[in-house]
């Protein structure tokens, strides 16, 4: 009797905490998140939104320490429930991106003696993207027109556009910031000025009588921009109280450590990534403001950032890589034309029962192109297979992986993925770290125009593994 008392106890305990939560915020998810109650059994499993009123985050930002003025009300109260309830999902990726970026916010904030909370706006601008393109052309982690960027350095080219640079766009926006606040005293109305323009930010100050606070010209400004700075500011104080809305990541994700070198010469990326054993993809990630996987003469005093693991074998060898990495005007073509080719791209998922899946946990120093070098396929089908949207993984995360080992070409097939017929006569197994022009090389008197056409690709993208037909 006493067993059942306590087995019947175990089964409504989890349902009189669903119907207790219930009642707190209008979102309730349930997810993969584990309740760690000693009493709850081990399969009810929801991600909790904690209930909160305005009252209680107003007691939190009184208690903030910040050198932002920062006065709640609804319209900043409805961003905080916004981040914290309606879309957290943008929440929990900023806040995995913040490991990568942060570190270089606070530092140039403090050499230039700016609030740090101004790292905060780049998550409003760009999500923390260093390739975030706007509709309007605005760029980069602090999304940069062309002309604005000019003022301030970040100069744009065929294959180079600085303001993708983090460092250089960083240093440009804190700069550009600075001035703003110099212009308006006041740091609500210079982030106003900073979405806007200085322009609109004066004509709404004169249209409000000469009131000079962000409050007080509300109205007159832009209605993006008076959504702008009450959405910064939520985000000031969402990353304070993370914890207090139960954004506890999993496995926080850390970025790839890397050192810089100057090789001062034009430069090949994908030879760099073949010669050196480096991922294209993580030479691309480290470097975004290359946009055609090269370096050009006019911005050959660039220092490449290169991963730590391979950065002294680089440096020790630096003139024998110099030599094998030099970009010539054939390659400069070639690579410009890769990389304006639009192709649409379909990645083969395999069904259930269709190939073989294998499990893989990540480890220290992994990335998802070393991943799929080692399994013979590309970084796209890794994401696809696993559901990413982004090149970040974690520690112990678990991914699976396609070795489409049987019955492939019946899973490309129902997946419409035009497959390379097998014929008589001579073809080549794709080696990690080859590029069409690096096999063009290595067989002589065919190229890399001839491979394509023989192959009937559309584009120079290939992948370990990869049969290529050759004669």
């Amino acid at each position: 009797m006493e067993k059942l008392v306590k087995t019947i106890a175990l089964v409504l305990l989890p349902m009189s905490l669903v119907h207790q939560l219930s009642f707190g915020q209008e979102l309730f998810e349930i997810n993969n998140a584990s309740i760690k109650e000693e009493m709850i059994i081990p399969s009810y499993q929801f991600e909790y939104i904690p209930d909160f009123t305005y009252e209680d985050v107003a007691k939190r930002v009184r208690a903030m320490d910040t050198g932002m003025s920062f006065e709640l009300n609804e319209r900043i109260f409805s961003f905080i429930n916004y981040f914290t309830v309606r879309n957290r999902e943008y929440t929990k990726m900023v806040l995995r991106r913040k490991e990568t970026y942060f570190p270089l916010f606070e530092e140039t904030l403090a050499q230039y003696d700016l609030p740090d909370d101004i790292k905060f706006l780049a998550i409003i601008e760009s999500g923390l993207n260093p390739k975030a393109k706007s509709r309007v052309g605005a760029m980069g982690l602090w999304q940069f027109m062309p002309a604005t960027g000019k003022m301030y350095n970040l100069h744009v080219n065929y294959d180079i556009d600085d303001r993708m640079d983090p460092e250089l766009s960083t240093e440009a926006a804190i700069k550009y910031l600075k001035s703003l606040y110099r212009m308006f005293g006041n740091w609500e109305v210079a982030l106003a000025a900073y979405n806007c323009g200085p322009g609109n930010v004066r004509k709404a100050i004169s249209r409000s009588g000469g009131k000079r606070t962000f409050w007080e010209i509300y109205n007159y400004l832009p209605k993006e921009t008076r959504s702008y700075v009450p959405q910064f500011q939520a985000m000031m104080y969402v990353f304070r109280y993370a914890e207090e809305h139960n954004f506890i990541l999993e496995e926080p994700s850390y970025p790839l450590v890397y050192d810089k070198i100057k090789f001062n010469q034009a430069l090949d990326l994908e030879q760099l990534a073949s010669v050196s054993g480096i991922c294209i993809e993580d030479l691309e990630d480290l470097n975004p403001s290359i946009k055609n996987r090269l370096l050009p003469s006019s911005h050959q005093h660039y220092a490449i950032r290169i991963p730590k693991a391979k950065s002294d074998l680089i440096v020790e060898n630096q003139d024998r890589f110099a030599d094998a990495v030099k970009l010539t005007s054939e390659r400069t073509s070639e690579l410009r034309l890769a990389s304006n080719q639009v192709t649409t791209r379909t990645v083969a998922i395999p069904s259930a029962g269709v190939g073989e899946r294998v499990t893989y946990k990540v480890k220290s120093g992994d990335a998802l192109g070393k991943i799929a070098q080692m399994h013979g396929t590309s970084v796209e089908n890794l994401k696809a297979w696993n559901n990413l949207s982004s090149n970040l993984i974690k520690v112990g995360q678990t991914l699976y992986i396609y070795s489409g080992k049987s019955n492939t070409s019946k899973a490309l097939a129902q997946n419409n993925v035009t497959t390379t017929p097998v014929l008589d006569g001579k073809y080549y197994t794709v080696q990690p770290g080859d590029s069409l022009w690096l096999i063009s090389k290595k067989l002589n008197g065919l190229t890399v125009e001839q491979i394509k056409q023989m192959n009937n690709l559309n584009s120079n993208q290939i992948k370990p593994g990869q049969k290529l037909i050759i004669g």
